[in-house]
C-alpha cells in the first residue's frame, strides 16, 4: 500500500503535507532536517536542467547550417534540401482529415465607400465551424486574394481591420479568418458563456496537449482550417484563384509560416512579427505557446527559415520591428539565409526583409510595405502604397452570431475539447491490433515514444554525505550515467533490516524534501525495516526550474523545459523513464539492497513515468501510483488542469493507453491506490 500509514492520517499528497507545506526544520527522529541537508548533488544550479536540454538543441541545429551551408553549393542542391525540409515537415504534421463539404453561408453583407464586407462561417471539418470575413473591393473581373491571418488576440479576425481595408482599398479581396481560441472561436467556455481562461495564447497550450496525444496539434488544425480557408475563396467568382497571397502577424505569422510549405495555392507571401531563429527564441525567451510548436522540429532539424524555404522561390517579404520582442537579430540571420538560398536558385529579387522602428505588430509603415509587396507581385506595380483614411467597425458588426461565439450561436458546431475526445475514442477502437502484437514490437514503441535511446553507459553512484540518526544511516548519493543528467538520490539505511525487507524507491512530485518533513511516515518504514530511497528526478527538486522563467498563462510550471524536451524529440517522460532506470540500477548493483523486492511509489506528475517503467523493467517488483492521472484520456476530455504537457507523449493514444501498459505489466504489479 502506498505509504501504508499515511492512509491513516491524511496522505502524502494532502496540501498540508506537499502542496504548500512550509519549508521549516522539523525534528526527525531526534536530529534536524532543513532543505539544504536534503540535497544530494554535489553543485546547486536551478539552471542545469535548461542548459542540458539546450546543448541538444544547439547540436541538432549544428547539424542542420551545415546540411543548409552544403545546400547553398548549387540550384539542384537547393531543391533538394527544400524538398527534404518539406518531407520532414509532413512526417511531424500528422494526418489531415478528408475534405467535406464547406457548407459556407455568408451571414451578412454591409457596403462601405468602395468595398463591401461580408460575415462568413464555413464547416473545414464536419462539424468545425470557422466564422470569417471577406473583404471585397468594387471590381469589374476577379480579383487577387489575400487571406489574412490574426495575431494571438482576443479580437480575432476583427483586430487587422485596418490592414485590411488597406489591401481592398489596393484592389485586393482579403479573407480574415478566426483561428481557433480567438474572436468567436473561443473553445474554453464557462458556464456564463465567457472565457473560462485569459483565452488566445492559454487556450492554445491547453488545448495542444490533448490534441499532441491524438497525433496532431493546433498548429496543424489551425493550418486545416486556413487550408480550407483557400478553399472557400476558390468558390467565389469574384476571386482569381491563380492569384492567393497570404499574410499574417504575431501568431498570424506562425500561422503563414506554417501553411506556406504545404499549400502550394498561395503565390505570394507576407510574414510579420514572427520570423526569428528557433533556436536562438528558445535560447533567449523560451517556447512560446502552443499552436506555435510543433513536436519533434528540432528532432527533424527544422529552423523556422526551413518553413519558409519551402516557398520558395516565390515572393516573400519578412517583415520586422527594430524594438520587437521577437529576436531581430535571429530575423536578419534568418533572412540572410533565405536571400542566399533564393539567389542560388536564381530568384534573389524575390525575398525582402522590411524593417521599421517599432515594436511588435503591425502598424502603418508595415501595413504600407505589404500592400506595396502584394501590388508589386499581383499587378506588377512597384509604386510605394500609402494607406488612406478609413473607419473600422466595431468588432460586434462582424460576427457571424448574435452572441460572437460559435459554439453558442451554431449548436452543429463541435468544441475542439470534444473533437479531441471524439478521436481519442476513435483510436481506442483501433489500437486493440496493435496491442495483440509480440512483446518486443511493443516494447520497441513504447521506447520509441518516450523518445529512448539505448544507452550502454553504466550508472555510477557517487556519495556525497552521510547523516547518522538514532535508528538509521542516511547516505546521499549523484547517479551519473554519461551523456544524462545526475539523479539526486537520499537513501535511508535502517539499523534493523533484513533480508525479506523491501526496498522502496519513493518518488513524490514535490521533491524528497517534502517526503523527509513527514515523520511519521518515515519512521513507518524504518520501523518494518524497508530501505527507502529517496530521489529527485529531472526538472523537479534539485533541478526545479526557476518559477520566473515559466509564465503562468501556459499552466505549467515546467512549461519552458517540457516544450523544449518535444522539440528535441525526448519527452520529459521519458527522460524521467531513465532517470528511474538509473535508480533502479543502483539499487540493484548496490551491496546492501541486492536480492531485495524493489517497490516503486510514485505520486502526481511522475505517476505515468512509473507506470511505464513498471512495464518495461521485470526489476521492479510492483508499483503503486497516487495522485496522478490513469489514463491519457483524462488529459484529452479536461484541457483545464494544470502541468498536464509534462505527461504528454506524441500521437501515444493510437497505440496505447496508460491502463493498457499497466495491464501488460503483469497482473496486481501497477496499482493506483486512490
Amino acid at each position: 500500500m502506498l505509504f501504508e500509514n499515511i492512509h491513516k492520517s491524511g496522505r502524502l499528497l494532502s496540501a498540508g503535507l506537499i502542496r504548500g507545506a512550509v519549508c521549516i526544520p522539523v525534528f526527525l527522529f531526534g536530529m534536524t532536517v532543513a532543505t539544504a541537508q536534503d540535497n544530494a548533488l554535489a553543485w546547486k544550479n536551478n539552471l542545469a536542467y535548461n542548459a542540458y536540454l539546450m546543448r541538444d538543441v544547439h547540436a541538432q541545429y549544428v547539424h542542420r547550417n551545415e546540411q543548409f551551408q552544403k545546400a547553398l553549393s548549387s540550384a539542384k542542391s537547393m531543391e533538394a534540401y527544400r524538398e527534404k525540409v518539406r518531407s520532414s515537415y509532413k512526417n511531424i504534421a500528422g494526418s489531415f482529415p478528408s475534405k467535406s463539404s464547406l457548407n459556407a453561408k455568408v451571414i451578412a453583407r454591409k457596403q462601405f465607400e468602395g468595398y463591401s464586407v461580408e460575415n462568413i462561417v464555413f464547416e473545414s471539418k464536419p462539424g468545425r465551424l470557422v466564422a470569417a470575413n471577406l473583404y471585397l473591393p468594387e471590381a469589374t473581373g476577379p480579383v487577387p486574394a489575400v487571406m489574412l491571418l490574426a495575431g494571438h488576440g482576443m479580437a480575432g479576425k476583427a483586430s487587422e481591420q485596418r490592414a485590411a481595408i488597406t489591401l481592398v482599398q489596393n484592389g485586393m479581396a482579403v479573407l480574415a479568418v478566426d483561428p481557433i481560441g480567438q474572436g468567436e472561436r473561443v473553445q474554453l467556455l464557462d458556464d456564463a458563456g465567457k472565457p473560462a481562461t485569459r483565452g488566445a495564447t492559454t487556450e492554445h497550450t491547453l488545448l495542444n496537449a490533448g490534441a499532441n496525444l491524438t497525433g496532431t496539434s493546433v498548429a496543424a488544425m489551425e493550418y486545416w482550417d486556413n487550408h480550407r480557408a483557400l478553399d472557400y475563396l476558390e468558390t467565389r467568382k469574384e476571386i482569381d484563384p491563380t492569384r492567393l497571397g497570404c499574410i499574417g502577424s504575431s501568431g498570424g505569422g506562425t500561422q503563414t509560416t506554417y501553411i506556406l510549405g504545404l499549400d502550394d495555392r498561395i503565390k505570394v507571401a507576407v510574414v510579420c512579427s514572427y520570423v526569428s531563429k528557433r533556436e536562438r527564441v528558445l535560447e533567449l525567451n523560451g517556447p512560446s505557446d502552443g499552436c506555435q510548436h510543433i513536436p519533434y522540429e528540432g528532432r527533424e532539424g527544422l529552423e523556422i527559415g526551413d518553413f519558409l524555404l519551402m516557398f520558395a522561390p516565390k515572393p516573400l517579404l519578412i517583415m520586422s520591428g527594430l524594438y520587437d520582442f521577437v529576436d531581430y537579430w535571429g530575423a536578419q540571420q534568418t533572412f540572410s539565409e533565405l536571400n542566399a538560398a533564393y539567389a542560388v536558385l536564381g530568384q534573389k529579387e524575390k525575398v525582402g526583409m522590411f524593417t521599421a522602428e517599432t515594436g511588435h505588430g503591425m502598424p502603418r509603415p508595415k501595413r504600407e510595405a505589404a500592400a506595396s509587396w502584394f501590388r508589386q507581385w499581383f499587378f506588377q506595380d512597384k509604386k510605394s502604397v500609402q494607406e488612406m483614411a478609413a473607419n473600422t467597425v466595431p468588432e460586434k458588426e462582424l460576427w457571424t452570431g448574435a452572441t460572437g461565439q460559435l459554439l453558442k450561436d451554431f449548436p452543429e458546431n463541435v468544441s475542439i475539447p470534444a473533437e479531441n475526445s471524439i478521436e481519442s475514442k476513435l483510436l481506442a477502437s483501433r489500437r486493440a491490433a496493435f496491442l495483440k502484437q509480440n512483446d518486443k514490437v511493443i516494447r520497441e514503441k513504447v521506447q520509441e515514444l518516450l523518445g529512448l535511446t539505448e544507452n550502454k553507459n553504466p550508472v555510477s553512484a557517487e556519495p556525497t554525505g552521510t547523516v547518522a540518526a538514532r535508528n538509521y544511516t542516511l547516505n546521499k548519493y549523484q547517479l551519473v550515467s554519461a551523456g544524462e543528467m545526475p539523479v539526486p538520490v537520499l537513501v535511508i539505511y535502517p539499523e534493523q533490516t533484513s533480508k525479506n525487507d523491501n526496498v522502496v524507491i519513493l518518488l513524490n512530485e514535490d521533491g524528497k524534501s517534502e517526503v523527509m518533513r513527514d515523520e511519521k511516515s518515515l519512521e513507518a518504514f524504518v520501523n518494518r525495516g524497508d530501505i527507502v530511497v529517496l530521489a529527485d528526478l529531472r526538472g523537479k527538486g534539485e533541478t526545479t526550474d526557476p518559477a520566473e522563467l515559466n509564465d503562468t498563462k501556459y499552466w505549467n510550471k515546467e512549461y519552458r523545459n517540457a516544450m523544449i524536451s518535444m522539440h528535441i524529440g525526448k519527452p520529459i517522460m521519458g527522460q524521467r523513464v531513465t532517470d528511474i532506470h538509473s535508480v533502479v540500477a543502483f539499487v540493484k548493483n548496490e551491496s546492501r539492497m541486492k536480492g531485495r523486492n524493489v517497490v516503486l511509489r510514485a505520486n502526481g506528475v511522475y505517476g505515468p513515468a512509473a507506470v511505464h517503467v513498471a512495464y518495461l523493467n521485470t526489476d521492479i517488483h510492483s508499483a503503486e501510483i497516487s495522485g496522478s492521472i490513469k489514463s491519457f484520456d483524462e488529459i484529452v476530455s479536461n484541457p483545464l488542469q494544470r502541468d498536464v504537457y509534462s505527461n504528454v507523449l506524441y500521437g501515444v493514444l493510437k497505440y496505447y493507453d496508460l491502463k493498457d501498459l499497466a495491464e501488460k505489466a503483469g497482473k496486481g504489479r501497477v496499482r493506483f491506490v486512490d
